[in-house]
């Protein structure tokens, strides 16, 4: 895999913590640059670790579905890359009220960068089916994803949320478009 295929998988896997990030900067009054530093740091962090978790995980099947292996990562994109496309998507026509609460607590930040994580690790199954060096490719969705979430912080405090819901969107179209590209560099050469 390539290192412009990489970025791009990085960056639509960063767009939901950035989402995330965005929101957090509008709707907790106590969302300084300490809190927006220690979330992007969380974020960058579990989405740099679950790779690396899920490609442990796949590893250990991999040489039986190597043949299978664009389809699998087809399969994998598509649903994660969809599913944020969706997600955005029902956002954009439905958004919600922002609520304004007092304090962002440990206990948040911990379940926003585990729940923003998890199409990581999805991603580290099909990195260990693709034969990607999971070492790199882990770090440079952690260090994106930090960029990105710092981005989104930022953002947060300025705009409304109507670009969380958009961001969300765009992640899921470029992981779909990289399922297709992987899916047909396999096929047709």
């Amino acid at each position: 895999m390539g290192g412009i295929s990489l970025f791009f998988i990085a960056l639509g896997l960063s767009m939901d913590a950035f989402a995330v990030c965005l929101s957090n900067g509008m709707c907790y009054c106590s969302y300084g640059n300490r809190e927006a530093f220690s979330a992007s740091l969380a974020f960058g962090i579990f989405q740099a670790g679950m790779p690396l978790i899920g490609y442990f995980a796949g590893q250990s099947f991999s040489d039986a579905i190597r043949a299978f292996d664009h389809w699998i990562a087809l399969i994998l994109l598509g649903f994660i890359g969809g599913k944020m496309l969706l997600d955005g998507i029902r956002e954009l026509r439905n958004p919600e009220e922002c609520i304004t609460k007092s304090e962002y607590t440990f206990r948040i930040l911990l379940l926003q960068a585990i729940g923003t994580s998890i199409d990581a690790f999805a991603m580290g199954m099909g990195f260990a089916v693709m034969g990607v060096n999971i070492f790199v490719a882990a770090a440079f969705i952690g260090c994106t994803t930090f960029i990105c979430s710092l981005a989104g912080c930022g953002l947060g405090r300025k705009f409304g949320m109507l670009l969380g819901a958009r961001a969300q969107a765009v992640g899921g179209i470029i992981l779909l478009i990289i399922g297709l590209r992987i899916f047909m560099e396999h096929v047709f050469g």
